[in-house]
């Protein structure tokens, strides 16, 4: 499909994909139903999103005042529903769209890579009590 960013994830039910444009006035995640073939917006301005592992929700960074949050966005039948919860804070920044990508995160949160341009190659673990 032309026209529709790029898409990156499927849903569990392998019904549409996740689509995303990353500059200009369409910037944000877009689903695709396999069957409609058209973009429809999903998360406006969102730098991506993936599936969280239950399958029920999206995961989206958004980066502010020195630190990195990961929401979780409920979603039902391909729409978004309810408010955003914060699944984790990240007690650092980094730059969420550096050359196309620069991070990603596991399904669970148990992973989380990133790029900081300029710096060193460091390596951090972070764990929850």
């Amino acid at each position: 499909m032309e026209g529709c960013g790029l898409a990156y994830d499927i849903d569990p039910g392998g019904k549409y994909l996740l689509a995303l444009f990353t500059f200009g006035e369409k910037t944000g995640v877009y689903k695709v139903p396999i069957s409609e073939r058209k973009c429809i917006p999903l998360l406006p301005g969102a730098s991506s999103a993936i599936f969280a592992r239950d399958g029920r929700s999206l995961l989206h960074a958004v980066a502010s005042h020195g630190e990195v949050a990961v929401y979780r966005q409920p979603c039902k039948d391909g729409k978004v529903i309810g408010t955003p919860q914060v699944a984790l804070k990240l007690p650092f920044t980094f730059t969420l769209d550096w050359n196309g990508s620069s991070y990603d995160f596991s399904r669970d949160l148990s992973t989380i890579v990133y790029v900081r341009p300029g710096g060193h190659a460091d390596l951090y673990l972070l764990s929850q009590k």
